[in-house]
């Protein structure tokens, strides 16, 4: 996986570190994940990697467009790698996210708004926030 990383982030002109390469295994790993909690992991393999440095690399790495933040209603954003647009879910209870597949109608939906409204379009996110099964039982 770390070649696919480096092969990333230089598509990106970004320079595959060692803690960029750490921070995309674990965002990975948990799919959409706090900056926190991406310290927490990479501290258990690099201990002197500072929150300072995590934060710097995933502000970059979302500027270059390796990263998409999600952000959460009353709570810390999550980052994901950079996919195929896609909805995510939002529970406003416990912070989960999902992704669900954006569809064509919903596609041309949000493109016919842009253009009605005289708005170029560069990308789109689509967060949808409420209550995930778990937490509505």
């Amino acid at each position: 996986m770390t070649t696919e990383y480096a092969q990333l982030l230089k598509a990106h002109a970004l320079k595959a570190t060692f803690q960029r390469t750490q921070i995309l295994e674990v965002i990975e790993r948990y799919g959409h994940i706090a900056i926190e909690k991406i310290y927490e992991e990479v501290s258990k393999v690099h201990a002197s990697l500072s929150l300072a440095t995590i934060y710097k690399n995933i502000l970059l790495m979302v500027e270059k467009g390796v990263l998409t933040e999600v952000p959460i209603i009353g709570q810390k954003s999550k980052y994901e790698i950079a996919k195929e647009e896609h909805i995510h879910l939002i529970c406003t209870s416990c912070g989960t996210v999902m992704d669900k597949m954006l569809d064509v109608d919903t596609a041309q939906d949000t493109e016919k708004v842009a253009e009605t409204s005289g708005f170029s379009l560069d990308h789109r996110q689509l967060n949808l926030y409420g209550l995930c099964e778990a937490c509505r039982g």
